[in-house]
Protein backbone atom coordinates (compact mmCIF):
# COMPACT_ATOMS: atom_id res chain seq x y z
CA UNK A 1 0.00 0.00 0.00
CA UNK A 2 1.13 3.84 -1.12
CA UNK A 3 0.51 6.17 1.24
CA UNK A 4 0.10 9.78 0.49
CA UNK A 5 2.57 12.57 1.13
CA UNK A 6 -0.13 13.53 4.29
CA UNK A 7 0.00 9.72 5.62
CA UNK A 8 3.74 9.70 5.22
CA UNK A 9 4.01 13.28 6.86
CA UNK A 10 2.32 12.10 10.41
CA UNK A 11 4.06 8.74 10.38
CA UNK A 12 6.81 10.12 10.58
CA UNK A 13 5.48 12.80 13.30
CA UNK A 14 4.63 9.64 15.77
CA UNK A 15 6.53 9.40 18.86
CA UNK A 16 7.69 5.79 19.68
CA UNK A 17 7.60 4.54 23.34
CA UNK A 18 11.60 4.45 24.09
CA UNK A 19 11.18 0.89 25.02
CA UNK A 20 11.35 0.23 21.35
CA UNK A 21 14.98 1.51 21.20
CA UNK A 22 16.22 -1.34 23.99
CA UNK A 23 14.72 -4.39 22.20
CA UNK A 24 17.13 -5.40 19.42
CA UNK A 25 15.85 -7.54 16.25
CA UNK A 26 16.29 -11.38 17.19
CA UNK A 27 18.88 -12.58 14.87
CA UNK A 28 18.45 -15.91 14.70
CA UNK A 29 15.81 -14.65 12.71
CA UNK A 30 18.06 -12.87 10.68
CA UNK A 31 20.23 -15.96 9.57
CA UNK A 32 16.98 -18.02 9.28
CA UNK A 33 15.72 -15.56 6.33
CA UNK A 34 19.20 -15.74 4.53
CA UNK A 35 18.81 -19.40 4.89
CA UNK A 36 15.07 -19.56 3.44
CA UNK A 37 16.90 -17.03 0.44
CA UNK A 38 19.59 -19.98 -0.31
CA UNK A 39 16.81 -22.92 -0.44
CA UNK A 40 14.53 -20.21 -2.66
CA UNK A 41 17.38 -20.57 -5.22
CA UNK A 42 17.51 -24.36 -4.98
CA UNK A 43 20.21 -24.76 -2.39
CA UNK A 44 20.25 -28.19 0.25
CA UNK A 45 20.58 -25.58 3.56
CA UNK A 46 20.51 -27.67 6.55
CA UNK A 47 19.22 -25.39 9.65
CA UNK A 48 20.81 -25.84 13.07
CA UNK A 49 20.00 -22.22 13.76
CA UNK A 50 16.15 -22.67 14.60
CA UNK A 51 15.09 -23.82 18.44
CA UNK A 52 12.26 -25.36 17.63
CA UNK A 53 12.01 -29.78 17.40
CA UNK A 54 11.53 -31.20 14.02
CA UNK A 55 9.02 -33.22 15.97
CA UNK A 56 5.55 -32.48 15.97
CA UNK A 57 2.68 -33.30 18.13
CA UNK A 58 1.94 -36.74 18.74
CA UNK A 59 -1.50 -37.80 16.64
CA UNK A 60 -3.15 -38.17 20.05
CA UNK A 61 -2.63 -34.91 20.76
CA UNK A 62 -3.49 -33.82 16.86
CA UNK A 63 -6.86 -35.97 17.47
CA UNK A 64 -7.75 -34.43 20.93
CA UNK A 65 -7.84 -30.23 18.99
CA UNK A 66 -10.01 -31.98 16.37
CA UNK A 67 -12.55 -33.37 18.42
CA UNK A 68 -12.90 -30.12 20.87
CA UNK A 69 -13.28 -27.83 17.07
CA UNK A 70 -15.63 -30.70 16.02
CA UNK A 71 -17.07 -30.47 19.39
CA UNK A 72 -17.66 -26.59 19.41
CA UNK A 73 -15.64 -26.74 22.75
CA UNK A 74 -13.68 -23.25 21.30
CA UNK A 75 -15.09 -20.71 23.55
CA UNK A 76 -12.93 -18.70 26.03
CA UNK A 77 -11.73 -20.69 29.14
CA UNK A 78 -11.11 -19.41 32.61
CA UNK A 79 -8.21 -16.64 32.59
CA UNK A 80 -5.84 -19.39 34.68
CA UNK A 81 -6.54 -22.00 32.15
CA UNK A 82 -8.91 -25.11 31.84
CA UNK A 83 -9.27 -26.55 35.28
CA UNK A 84 -8.37 -30.51 34.24
CA UNK A 85 -5.39 -28.95 32.21
CA UNK A 86 -4.42 -27.31 35.75
CA UNK A 87 -4.79 -29.91 37.36
CA UNK A 88 -2.82 -32.78 34.71
CA UNK A 89 0.25 -30.13 35.05
CA UNK A 90 -0.27 -30.71 38.56
CA UNK A 91 -0.31 -34.33 38.53
CA UNK A 92 2.81 -34.46 35.92
CA UNK A 93 4.92 -32.62 38.41
CA UNK A 94 3.90 -35.03 41.31
CA UNK A 95 4.92 -37.83 38.98
CA UNK A 96 8.08 -36.39 37.58
CA UNK A 97 9.72 -34.21 40.10
CA UNK A 98 7.38 -35.86 43.55
CA UNK A 99 6.40 -32.50 44.47
CA UNK A 100 2.79 -31.79 45.49
CA UNK A 101 1.70 -28.03 43.36
CA UNK A 102 -1.71 -26.89 43.80
CA UNK A 103 -3.44 -26.63 40.61
CA UNK A 104 -5.04 -23.45 41.93
CA UNK A 105 -1.11 -22.22 41.50
CA UNK A 106 -0.71 -22.69 38.08
CA UNK A 107 -1.51 -20.00 35.31
CA UNK A 108 -2.07 -21.56 31.80
CA UNK A 109 -1.03 -19.09 29.32
CA UNK A 110 -0.01 -18.37 25.52
CA UNK A 111 3.24 -19.45 25.61
CA UNK A 112 6.11 -19.65 27.96
CA UNK A 113 6.81 -15.89 26.36
CA UNK A 114 3.41 -15.17 27.69
CA UNK A 115 4.05 -16.17 30.82
CA UNK A 116 7.25 -14.16 31.27
CA UNK A 117 5.96 -11.46 30.03
CA UNK A 118 3.19 -11.78 32.80
CA UNK A 119 5.50 -12.40 35.19
CA UNK A 120 7.63 -8.96 34.18
CA UNK A 121 4.68 -7.04 34.24
CA UNK A 122 3.48 -8.18 38.50
CA UNK A 123 7.40 -8.21 39.45
CA UNK A 124 9.02 -5.14 37.26
CA UNK A 125 8.85 -1.82 37.99
CA UNK A 126 10.69 1.66 36.02
CA UNK A 127 14.35 1.69 36.96
CA UNK A 128 14.61 -2.18 38.48
CA UNK A 129 17.46 -4.04 37.77
CA UNK A 130 17.03 -7.96 36.88
CA UNK A 131 19.58 -10.68 37.12
CA UNK A 132 20.83 -12.79 34.30
CA UNK A 133 23.51 -14.84 33.03
CA UNK A 134 25.56 -13.75 29.98
CA UNK A 135 24.44 -15.53 27.56
CA UNK A 136 21.32 -16.16 27.61
CA UNK A 137 17.70 -16.55 25.68
CA UNK A 138 17.97 -12.40 24.15
CA UNK A 139 14.10 -12.39 24.60
CA UNK A 140 14.47 -12.60 28.09
CA UNK A 141 16.61 -9.18 28.85
CA UNK A 142 13.86 -7.53 26.32
CA UNK A 143 10.70 -8.70 28.20
CA UNK A 144 12.15 -6.88 31.23
CA UNK A 145 13.25 -3.93 29.81
CA UNK A 146 9.60 -4.13 27.88
CA UNK A 147 8.50 -3.10 31.35
CA UNK A 148 10.87 -0.22 32.28
CA UNK A 149 13.16 -2.51 34.11
CA UNK A 150 16.90 -2.87 33.65
CA UNK A 151 18.43 -6.09 32.59
CA UNK A 152 21.99 -7.08 33.89
CA UNK A 153 23.47 -9.04 31.88
CA UNK A 154 26.26 -10.91 34.48
CA UNK A 155 28.89 -12.77 32.80
CA UNK A 156 29.47 -16.26 33.03
CA UNK A 157 31.40 -19.35 32.10
CA UNK A 158 32.02 -22.91 31.71
CA UNK A 159 33.52 -22.89 35.45
CA UNK A 160 29.88 -21.81 36.68
CA UNK A 161 28.27 -23.72 33.94
CA UNK A 162 27.49 -20.88 32.30
CA UNK A 163 24.63 -19.99 35.01
CA UNK A 164 23.83 -17.52 37.47
CA UNK A 165 25.56 -18.55 41.02
CA UNK A 166 24.97 -17.09 44.41
CA UNK A 167 28.80 -15.54 43.84
CA UNK A 168 27.09 -13.59 41.15
CA UNK A 169 24.13 -12.33 43.32
CA UNK A 170 26.29 -11.59 46.14
CA UNK A 171 28.55 -9.49 43.69
CA UNK A 172 26.05 -7.52 41.46
CA UNK A 173 23.68 -7.41 43.59
CA UNK A 174 22.52 -3.37 44.28
CA UNK A 175 20.16 -0.78 45.53
CA UNK A 176 18.03 -1.33 42.78
CA UNK A 177 18.05 -5.20 42.14
CA UNK A 178 14.58 -6.12 42.13
CA UNK A 179 15.05 -10.31 41.09
CA UNK A 180 16.59 -12.78 38.68
CA UNK A 181 15.92 -14.54 35.65
CA UNK A 182 17.43 -17.44 34.73
CA UNK A 183 16.95 -20.75 32.35
CA UNK A 184 17.68 -24.31 33.47
CA UNK A 185 18.61 -26.18 30.87
CA UNK A 186 19.58 -22.91 29.25
CA UNK A 187 19.46 -21.49 25.49
CA UNK A 188 22.22 -21.33 24.45
CA UNK A 189 24.25 -23.68 26.45
CA UNK A 190 22.23 -26.23 26.93
CA UNK A 191 23.69 -26.57 30.40
CA UNK A 192 21.34 -26.90 33.50
CA UNK A 193 22.06 -25.50 37.01
CA UNK A 194 23.35 -28.72 39.57
CA UNK A 195 20.64 -28.71 42.23
CA UNK A 196 23.35 -27.44 44.85
CA UNK A 197 24.06 -24.89 42.50
CA UNK A 198 20.43 -23.59 41.93
CA UNK A 199 19.26 -24.04 45.96
CA UNK A 200 21.91 -21.48 46.66
CA UNK A 201 21.36 -19.21 44.22
CA UNK A 202 17.54 -19.04 45.33
CA UNK A 203 18.41 -18.90 48.86
CA UNK A 204 20.96 -15.91 48.02
CA UNK A 205 18.16 -14.16 45.77
CA UNK A 206 15.57 -14.86 48.89
CA UNK A 207 17.86 -14.01 51.75
CA UNK A 208 17.96 -10.25 49.61
CA UNK A 209 14.29 -9.99 49.34
CA UNK A 210 13.94 -10.55 45.92
CA UNK A 211 12.08 -12.64 43.50
CA UNK A 212 13.16 -15.62 41.30
CA UNK A 213 12.11 -16.37 37.75
CA UNK A 214 13.31 -19.64 36.30
CA UNK A 215 12.45 -20.57 33.00
CA UNK A 216 12.02 -24.27 32.90
CA UNK A 217 11.01 -24.76 29.61
CA UNK A 218 13.29 -27.47 28.32
CA UNK A 219 13.73 -29.49 31.88
CA UNK A 220 11.85 -31.87 30.01
CA UNK A 221 15.01 -32.82 27.59
CA UNK A 222 16.92 -33.59 30.55
CA UNK A 223 19.78 -36.03 29.47
CA UNK A 224 22.16 -37.08 32.30
CA UNK A 225 20.08 -36.67 35.30
CA UNK A 226 16.50 -36.85 36.36
CA UNK A 227 15.66 -33.16 36.24
CA UNK A 228 15.26 -31.14 39.85
CA UNK A 229 12.54 -28.31 39.78
CA UNK A 230 13.45 -24.85 41.15
CA UNK A 231 9.97 -25.26 43.13
CA UNK A 232 11.56 -28.01 45.12
CA UNK A 233 13.88 -25.02 46.73
CA UNK A 234 11.16 -22.51 48.01
CA UNK A 235 7.60 -22.16 47.58
CA UNK A 236 8.30 -18.42 46.70
CA UNK A 237 9.86 -19.00 43.09
CA UNK A 238 8.34 -18.42 40.33
CA UNK A 239 9.02 -20.69 37.25
CA UNK A 240 7.88 -20.51 33.53
CA UNK A 241 7.13 -24.17 31.44
CA UNK A 242 5.94 -25.03 27.48
CA UNK A 243 4.49 -27.78 25.90
CA UNK A 244 6.46 -26.02 23.02
CA UNK A 245 9.73 -28.58 23.29
CA UNK A 246 9.38 -31.42 25.46
CA UNK A 247 5.70 -31.64 23.55
CA UNK A 248 6.74 -30.68 20.50
CA UNK A 249 3.41 -28.02 20.29
CA UNK A 250 5.89 -24.74 19.42
CA UNK A 251 3.11 -23.15 17.25
CA UNK A 252 0.25 -24.29 19.42
CA UNK A 253 1.34 -21.30 21.56
CA UNK A 254 0.54 -22.41 25.21
CA UNK A 255 2.71 -22.69 28.33
CA UNK A 256 2.19 -22.25 31.89
CA UNK A 257 3.22 -20.87 35.41
CA UNK A 258 3.70 -21.85 39.09
CA UNK A 259 3.28 -18.49 41.18
CA UNK A 260 3.00 -18.65 45.02
CA UNK A 261 -0.37 -18.77 46.24
CA UNK A 262 -0.68 -15.29 47.26
CA UNK A 263 0.15 -14.07 43.72
CA UNK A 264 -2.30 -16.07 41.81
CA UNK A 265 -4.93 -13.29 42.06
CA UNK A 266 -2.62 -11.06 40.44
CA UNK A 267 -1.60 -13.17 38.00
CA UNK A 268 -5.18 -13.89 36.88
CA UNK A 269 -6.18 -9.93 36.84
CA UNK A 270 -3.25 -9.46 34.09
CA UNK A 271 -4.02 -12.44 32.37
CA UNK A 272 -7.64 -11.38 32.25
CA UNK A 273 -6.75 -8.32 30.77
CA UNK A 274 -3.62 -8.63 28.78
CA UNK A 275 -4.19 -12.00 27.04
CA UNK A 276 -7.77 -13.23 28.12
CA UNK A 277 -7.22 -16.51 28.07
CA UNK A 278 -4.72 -19.35 26.85
CA UNK A 279 -5.40 -20.55 23.63
CA UNK A 280 -8.69 -23.01 23.84
CA UNK A 281 -8.45 -25.54 20.99
CA UNK A 282 -4.67 -25.64 22.40
CA UNK A 283 -5.43 -26.57 25.69
CA UNK A 284 -7.86 -29.40 25.39
CA UNK A 285 -5.50 -30.69 22.98
CA UNK A 286 -2.61 -30.43 25.94
CA UNK A 287 -4.57 -32.70 27.95
CA UNK A 288 -4.05 -35.59 25.60
CA UNK A 289 0.10 -34.97 26.39
CA UNK A 290 -0.23 -36.71 29.79
CA UNK A 291 -1.83 -39.79 28.28
CA UNK A 292 0.44 -42.94 28.84
CA UNK A 293 0.53 -43.11 25.16
CA UNK A 294 1.94 -39.32 24.19
CA UNK A 295 3.91 -39.98 27.69
CA UNK A 296 5.89 -42.92 25.49
CA UNK A 297 6.27 -41.35 22.63
CA UNK A 298 7.91 -37.64 24.12
CA UNK A 299 10.26 -40.00 25.99
CA UNK A 300 11.55 -41.86 22.87
CA UNK A 301 12.05 -38.47 21.20
CA UNK A 302 13.86 -37.38 24.10
CA UNK A 303 16.19 -40.15 23.74
CA UNK A 304 16.48 -39.15 19.96
CA UNK A 305 17.87 -35.99 20.80
CA UNK A 306 20.36 -37.32 23.13
CA UNK A 307 21.54 -39.32 20.73
CA UNK A 308 22.02 -36.27 18.69
CA UNK A 309 24.08 -35.03 20.97
CA UNK A 310 25.81 -37.55 21.92
CA UNK A 311 27.09 -37.67 18.41
CA UNK A 312 27.39 -33.83 17.53
CA UNK A 313 29.63 -32.81 20.48
CA UNK A 314 32.55 -35.26 20.14
CA UNK A 315 32.36 -34.11 15.97
CA UNK A 316 32.54 -30.25 16.69
CA UNK A 317 35.47 -30.91 19.37
CA UNK A 318 37.13 -33.64 16.75
CA UNK A 319 37.08 -30.72 14.19
CA UNK A 320 38.70 -27.99 16.89
CA UNK A 321 35.29 -26.39 18.22
CA UNK A 322 35.83 -25.92 21.77
CA UNK A 323 32.76 -27.09 23.98
CA UNK A 324 33.59 -27.00 27.85
CA UNK A 325 30.78 -28.45 28.76
CA UNK A 326 28.78 -31.38 27.67
CA UNK A 327 25.40 -30.09 27.23
CA UNK A 328 23.02 -31.76 29.36
CA UNK A 329 19.64 -30.81 28.61
CA UNK A 330 17.34 -29.18 25.25
CA UNK A 331 19.02 -29.03 21.58
CA UNK A 332 21.78 -26.82 21.72
CA UNK A 333 25.41 -26.29 21.84
CA UNK A 334 27.14 -23.25 22.29
CA UNK A 335 30.51 -23.76 20.71
CA UNK A 336 33.72 -21.28 21.11
CA UNK A 337 35.47 -20.99 17.47
CA UNK A 338 38.79 -19.43 18.50
CA UNK A 339 40.73 -22.24 18.22
CA UNK A 340 39.60 -23.16 14.53
CA UNK A 341 41.63 -22.52 11.82
CA UNK A 342 40.10 -20.29 10.06
CA UNK A 343 40.08 -16.67 8.94
CA UNK A 344 36.56 -15.63 10.97
CA UNK A 345 37.55 -17.69 13.91
CA UNK A 346 37.13 -14.27 15.69
CA UNK A 347 34.21 -12.87 14.65
CA UNK A 348 31.37 -15.49 14.72
CA UNK A 349 29.15 -13.54 12.77
CA UNK A 350 31.28 -13.19 9.86
CA UNK A 351 31.89 -17.16 10.38
CA UNK A 352 28.34 -18.28 10.27
CA UNK A 353 27.50 -16.68 7.39
CA UNK A 354 30.75 -18.19 5.54
CA UNK A 355 29.55 -21.60 7.09
CA UNK A 356 25.74 -20.90 5.69
CA UNK A 357 26.86 -19.75 2.04
CA UNK A 358 29.96 -22.37 1.61
CA UNK A 359 28.52 -25.15 3.38
CA UNK A 360 24.67 -24.80 3.47
CA UNK A 361 24.67 -25.10 7.23
CA UNK A 362 22.57 -22.35 8.92
CA UNK A 363 23.85 -21.51 12.38
CA UNK A 364 23.38 -18.94 14.77
CA UNK A 365 26.47 -16.77 16.34
CA UNK A 366 26.67 -15.38 19.58
CA UNK A 367 25.64 -11.47 19.47
CA UNK A 368 22.12 -13.31 19.96
CA UNK A 369 22.78 -13.95 23.82
CA UNK A 370 24.71 -11.32 25.05
CA UNK A 371 28.18 -9.46 25.67
CA UNK A 372 30.32 -12.05 26.72
CA UNK A 373 32.78 -12.67 24.48
CA UNK A 374 29.91 -13.12 21.72
CA UNK A 375 32.23 -12.80 18.75
CA UNK A 376 33.79 -16.04 19.85
CA UNK A 377 30.87 -18.37 19.56
CA UNK A 378 28.53 -20.06 17.78
CA UNK A 379 25.01 -21.63 18.68
CA UNK A 380 24.24 -25.08 17.17
CA UNK A 381 20.89 -26.63 17.53
CA UNK A 382 20.43 -30.48 16.68
CA UNK A 383 16.38 -30.44 16.45
CA UNK A 384 17.05 -31.70 13.41
CA UNK A 385 17.51 -35.24 12.09
CA UNK A 386 20.44 -36.96 13.10
CA UNK A 387 21.27 -37.84 9.40
CA UNK A 388 21.04 -34.16 8.38
CA UNK A 389 23.35 -33.43 11.69
CA UNK A 390 25.84 -36.37 10.67
CA UNK A 391 25.94 -34.44 6.95
CA UNK A 392 26.23 -30.96 8.55
CA UNK A 393 29.36 -31.99 10.31
CA UNK A 394 30.77 -33.84 6.91
CA UNK A 395 30.05 -29.93 5.37
CA UNK A 396 32.00 -28.50 7.87
CA UNK A 397 34.81 -30.66 7.71
CA UNK A 398 35.61 -29.91 4.00
CA UNK A 399 34.71 -26.21 5.26
CA UNK A 400 37.63 -26.31 7.90
CA UNK A 401 40.13 -28.75 6.53
CA UNK A 402 39.71 -28.41 2.84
Amino acid sequence: MTLTSTEQQAARALQLAGRVHAIEPFRVMEMVKAAGELKRAGHDVISMSVGEPDFTAPEIVAQAAMEAIRGGVTQYTDSLGLRELREAISGHYAAVHGLDIDPRRIVVTAGASAGLLLACAALVAEGDEVLMPDPCYPCNRHFVSAFGGSPVLVPSSSDDRYQLSSAHVAEYWSARTRGVLVASPSNPTGTSMTPEQLRAMVDAVRARGGFAIVDEIYQGLSYDHRPVSALAMDDQVITVNSFSKYFNMTGWRLGWLVVPEELVPVFEKLAQNLFICAPTVAQHAALACFTPEALAIFEERRREFQRRRDYLVPALRELGFTVPVMPDGAFYVYADIASLDHPQRGDSAAFSMKVLEDAHVAIVPGDDFGFAAPARHVRFSYATKYERIVEAVGRLELLLRP
